[in-house]
Formats: C-alpha cells, sequence, structure tokens
C-alpha cells in the first residue's frame, strides 16, 4: 500500500511542478480591439493576427509571443511594450512608434516597417525583414 501511493507521488510531482500557460487578459484584448486603446494591457500570447490596429496606443503593453501577423500597427504606439517572441510576419507597421520597446527574437520577417521609430529598440535575435539585416 505504501509502495503504491509512493508511485503515485512520485509520478505525480512533477506535473504539479510545471507552471502553467499564461494567456491574455480577455477583458485587454476586447478593449483593445473596441476602444485602439491598451496602454499597459496584458496582451501575452493574443491571437491578433489580421487585426486592425492603427493608430493604436498600446505604450507599455506586454505582448510578449503575442501574434500579430498581418496585423495593421499604422501609426501605432508601441513605446517600450514587449513584444519579446512576438510573430509579427507581414505586418504593417509603418509610421508605428516602437521607441523603447522589447522586439528581441520576434519575427518581422516580411513586415512593412516604413518610418517606423525603432530608436532604443532592443532587436536581438529579431527576425527582420530583407534589406534590414
Amino acid at each position: 500500500m505504501k509502495l503504491t501511493i509512493l508511485a503515485t507521488a512520485a509520478l505525480l510531482l512533477p506535473l504539479s511542478l510545471v507552471a502553467p500557460i499564461r494567456a491574455e487578459n480577455p477583458a485587454h484584448v476586447k478593449q483593445l480591439i473596441e476602444t485602439k486603446q491598451c496602454k499597459g494591457c496584458d496582451l501575452t500570447q493574443a491571437n491578433l493576427a489580421s487585426a486592425h490596429l492603427a493608430g493604436a496606443d498600446l505604450r507599455g503593453a506586454n505582448l510578449k509571443g503575442a501574434n500579430l501577423s498581418k496585423a495593421n500597427l499604422e501609426g501605432a504606439d508601441l513605446t517600450a511594450a514587449n513584444l519579446e517572441k512576438a510573430n509579427m510576419t507581414a505586418a504593417f507597421i509603418n509610421s508605428a512608434d516602437l521607441q523603447q520597446a522589447d522586439l528581441s527574437g520576434a519575427n518581422l520577417s516580411q513586415a512593412n516597417l516604413m518610418n517606423a521609430n525603432l530608436e532604443n529598440a532592443a532587436l536581438d535575435n529579431a527576425i527582420l525583414p530583407k534589406g534590414m539585416r
């Protein structure tokens, strides 16, 4: 009996140590879609593919691991936003403000970054569009 309990505990222990996957705050996603105002929001791993977010205020927002592929972020304010490991493939980021944004490990392949402000942005291990490499 003790051996069975011990064996069960040994098998279940590693499962209890696994951290839950953290995802976006649904209220923040709704706020962003409805108002385009989401300063400091938690949009971790949010699926915003093909979203129309032109002119959105996302200053200081956490978009770590978010899917922004083909999203329209023209003129968006992403100052100091966390876009680490975000998928921004073919996103339209023309004239967006990305000052001090963390784009480490982000996929920006085929993204339009014309006139985007990348001053002091972290681009470590980011996949950049052709011509920016």
